[in-house]
């Protein structure tokens, strides 16, 4: 019974995770939190296990939705490269920051930041002044999505900055970054939202082995109970990059912005009860 509760869990929590680029644990935490209060045959979970579980899982189904990716090219590999170069100290730095801040603080501020980012993609794109690109400028990435050509440029500075701000806020509040990065890359530097949540895939694979590394070392990881995820996660990362290559982009953001919202006001519920 418990083996078939976390394998619907990892796969349910993997196929969101992936369709969105959130990579899943920012579903999977909650989800086996509300599963102990209810079941005794969870009752071996604890903050520390379920992060160890999360992180192992989202190795799995980034690894995964990251080959499925690869083979329909949305994966921006040079700019994911250049993030990374800050999301993982960023995530040190915010690792080391969250032993300061109050743990009801913290959730009902990033419920909050999660609803700014979401109302952030209803400003009108059109409205605000767009450079744009010819695709001979030095740096700049093309791409063809659904007969539109998109082109974008990010430059390095910047995207250091942002990643290293979406690190630190992912380490001190204990979630995947990607919730952040996805937004970020859409709306500051005009990514389609189909390379964006695949990119942010790649991420999430290199960033989660830097994290699980650390609670394998600190002996976190509850690894009889693991192996139930694994299978989960590993198919509902394949099947929601191929959910998210049959849909437009428009309908992506759309249901990024539900997420969002969701994550933001279930945080800030936490925070307050």
């Amino acid at each position: 019974m418990v083996f078939i509760i976390c394998l619907v869990i990892g796969l349910i929590t993997a196929f969101v995770g992936s369709m969105f680029g959130l990579g899943g644990g920012i579903i999977l935490i909650p989800t086996l939190l509300m599963v102990s209060s209810f079941l005794d045959s969870f009752a071996w979970v604890t903050p520390q296990s379920i992060v160890g579980i999360s992180l192992i899982a989202m190795i799995v189904t980034a690894l995964s939705s990251t080959l499925a990716y690869a083979k329909g090219k949305r994966v921006d590999y040079k700019t994911g490269l250049l993030f990374l170069t800050g999301s993982i100290p960023g995530g040190a730095i915010g690792s080391w920051l969250n032993q300061f801040v109050d743990s009801k603080s913290f959730l009902l501020y990033f419920g909050v930041l999660m609803i700014v980012i979401s109302l952030l993609f209803f400003i009108k794109k059109d409205r605000a002044p767009k450079k744009e690109f010819t695709g001979n400028e030095k740096g700049v990435r093309t791409y063809e999505l659904y007969g539109q050509t998109y082109r974008y440029r990010v430059p390095i500075l910047g995207a250091f900055l942002l990643s290293l701000i979406v690190g630190t806020l992912s380490g001190l509040f204990g979630i995947g970054g990607g919730s952040i990065m996805v937004p970020a890359m859409i709306l500051l530097f005009g990514f389609p939202a189909h390379v964006a949540t695949a990119t942010s895939m790649f991420m999430i694979f290199f960033v989660s082995i830097a994290g699980a590394s650390t609670h394998i070392a600190l002996g976190h990881i509850a690894w009889e109970y693991v192996l139930f995820f694994i299978p989960g996660a590993w198919f509902g990362g394949k099947l929601g990059a191929k959910v998210n290559q049959l849909l437009p982009g428009k309908i992506l953001e759309w249901g990024l912005r539900v997420i969002l919202i969701f994550i933001g006001l279930r945080m800030i519920f936490q925070g307050l009860s």
